[in-house]
């Protein structure tokens, strides 16, 4: 058997060195049959993946996206257990006040105007929606504190809409993998829109998700580890032998993880 390839580090400056002059690119550098290959793939590898923010009703995933700005699932999913034990509608966030939700979510970063936001975004959903969470990208994107990266979270979690939440690691990924390049994260998920196979578009931004933040991570990918390593067009990638494909164990989300 052929040894895989092992890129050293004065490679890998070298390769972008001489890279580094160049237009980045603007387009997906894989074709159908790769992209339909690289989805199959993590399909097989996590049939059913989940988001990682505890809730329990829409009201309480968009409180809970809108939180996760700028901190951590974990981080996040810490704060809110409490919170959302008490206040999981917007009245009773609304009754529980902003210097209450102050104190339950202290830890999280931007936690002051994070609380004005639950507050303001529970009074417009009582005022303008019924108290009932919208279920299109521009209703929700008039709740204050959701951008559109929230809005396609929720409407893939709670209401089953095939988007494409485009987080930092997303953006990371479609531009190193050059899987949909895009200076902005709308351009990316655009991108990714038009790319990735149809009957994988509804797990896709889960699947990328999750593999950028266990695998493909930010400050060194761990390319030994990756199921699509031969597929890979990086100009990062250090491993070139796909690591075996089989089904990863159920997630742990939430308290469970936390036990």
């Amino acid at each position: 058997m052929a040894n895989p390839k092992i890129k050293s580090s004065a490679q890998n400056a070298k390769k972008s060195n001489a890279t580094a002059g160049r237009k980045p690119a603007s387009k997906s550098l894989y074709s159908k049959a790769d992209l339909e290959e690289i989805f199959r793939r993590f399909s097989i590898q996590r049939p059913e993946p989940k988001g990682e923010l505890e809730h329990v009703n829409p009201f309480t995933l968009v409180v809970a996206v809108a939180l996760s700005a700028q901190a951590t699932d974990a981080g996040v999913n810490k704060a809110t257990r409490a919170l959302f034990a008490i206040a999981d509608t917007p009245q009773k966030m609304l009754d529980l006040g902003e210097e209450r939700i102050r104190d339950y979510i202290k830890t999280i970063g931007l936690y002051r105007n994070k609380a004005k936001n639950v507050v303001a975004l529970s009074e417009k959903l009582i005022t303008d929606f019924g108290g009932e969470v919208p279920r299109t990208r521009e209703e929700l994107m008039t709740l204050p504190g959701v951008g559109r990266k929230t809005a396609n979270v929720v409407l893939s979690m709670a209401f089953g809409q095939a988007t494409m939440a485009v987080d930092t690691h997303i953006f990371r990924i479609a531009n190193r993998l050059l899987l949909a390049p895009g200076k902005t994260p709308d351009e990316v998920e655009q991108r990714l829109m038009k790319v990735v196979p149809d009957q994988y578009l509804y797990h896709a931004h889960h699947w990328l998700i999750l593999h950028g933040r266990y695998c493909c991570k930010a400050r060194k990918p761990e390319c030994e580890r990756c199921v699509i390593a031969d597929l890979c067009r990086s100009p990062e990638k250090t491993w070139d032998i796909p690591a075996p494909l089989v089904e990863l164990p159920a997630q742990i989300i939430g308290a469970e993880a936390a036990g």
